[in-house]
């Protein structure tokens, strides 16, 4: 397999000599909006309220919204509506349709979101043409609500796994809302139903002391030291990522959250000297993790579909990323969508290192799915 052929503009992904450190900057929004349904008050413990608590505890000025319509975010061309919808936070309420979960198969078995869009800049957004309009971080205040909902799909069989990460980054937005603490506090108490969540971020210390019961797996994603660098602006550095997520397996008694956790490896590509870049991540990881913990893996391959590649073209018309559509292959869904991915002897090669490597460190830690 030849990178060069499937990427040849990323030679700025290719490997760096010294690896950064840095946590993730706390997102404060420029502009923050409640619609008026947002702030009643007949949803259990108010959870509006504390949503606003919150974002003026942190010296924001918050906009009363006069109807539940949501106004004044898009700009003079894609890149302003994009700079204006990524700097505004909007609590709103989830429409009904939300209280009809979706299956989210391999990552888990029911889709529920406590908010959509994400206040990172990652150049390959999967949430780009899948969410209908301007990228505004909206947060929905009747989580109550919508985690309750959640019991109705629930198995007498075995636990049910609920993803709260397919529209957000549930970590880069918790400092304002509380969402992923109300998360975890109630699905601790729910013996047949699990909690995942995923993050690029590593604002983990609030996670601490949580009641999770062992019933919420706690993944961070990970790449090469190159791609963070290059393609997730605004997210937290390797370095960080793999300390929060040792601070979130490491066992109460030695100041951790005791939670399962998991590795997120996405979007994989075939950078230049992609096999050492991988390599070097998973001898971190491994030095890292160097004590027994539940983990899990989950491999991503870098994929676009025609509608998110146009989305992103226009946010990122500068991207590293190479769009050509000559050196996928075509994945059609049952619904008749199109999916740009990697040629099948590609992705065989790149699937037999990752299953190799990470064999190799973490013999115990199973590899749940590759995609």
């Amino acid at each position: 397999m030849s990178q060069g052929q499937l990427f040849p503009s990323l030679d700025v992904l290719a490997p760096t000599a010294q690896p950064r450190t840095h946590a993730a900057k706390v997102w404060l929004p420029k502009r923050v909006v409640f619609t008026p349904d947002a702030l009643e008050q007949e949803f259990e413990q108010e959870f509006g309220q504390q949503i606003l608590q919150r974002v003026t505890a942190h010296g924001l000025e918050v906009e009363l919204l006069k109807s539940n319509r949501l106004t004044g975010v898009r700009g003079e061309d894609a890149r302003d509506t994009y700079r204006r919808a990524k700097s505004t936070l909007a609590v709103v309420c989830a429409p009904p349709s939300a209280l009809r979960l979706q299956p989210t198969p391999p990552s888990a078995d029911w889709q529920m979101n406590l908010a959509e869009g994400c206040p990172a800049h990652c150049q390959y957004c999967y949430l780009a043409g899948s969410l209908a309009g301007p990228p505004v971080v909206k947060v929905f205040a009747n989580l109550p609500q919508l985690l309750r909902n959640t019991a109705a799909y629930e198995r007498p069989d075995r636990p049910v796994s609920f993803e709260v990460s397919c529209y957000t980054d549930v970590l880069g937005i918790e400092h304002l809302t509380g969402s992923l603490a109300e998360c975890i506090r109630y699905y601790g108490e729910r013996e047949g139903a699990t909690l995942r969540f995923v993050s690029k971020f590593d604002q983990v210390n609030s996670l601490m002391g949580l009641p999770h019961n062992g019933r919420t797996r706690a993944r961070i994603s990970l790449n090469a030291e190159a791609a963070v660098r290059g393609l997730e602006g605004g997210t937290a550095s390797v370095e960080a990522r793999l300390q929060a997520l040792r601070k979130l397996a490491l066992p109460p008694e030695q100041g951790g959250g005791g939670y399962p956790v998991g590795v997120v490896l996405a979007p994989i590509m075939p950078l230049p000297g992609w096999q050492q870049q991988y390599r070097t991540l998973l001898d971190r990881l491994a030095a890292t993790l160097d004590f027994p913990c539940d983990l899990t893996l989950e491999c991503i391959t870098h994929r676009f579909t025609p509608g998110s590649k146009e989305v992103l073209l226009q946010w990122y018309p500068n991207t590293s990323l190479d769009f050509s559509e000559t050196a996928r292959a075509v994945k059609r869904s049952k619904f008749g969508g199109t999916k740009f991915v990697y040629q099948p002897d590609d992705m065989r090669t790149l699937k037999k290192f990752f299953q190799q490597e990470w064999a190799q460190r973490f013999p115990q830690a199973p590899l749940l799915y590759w995609t």
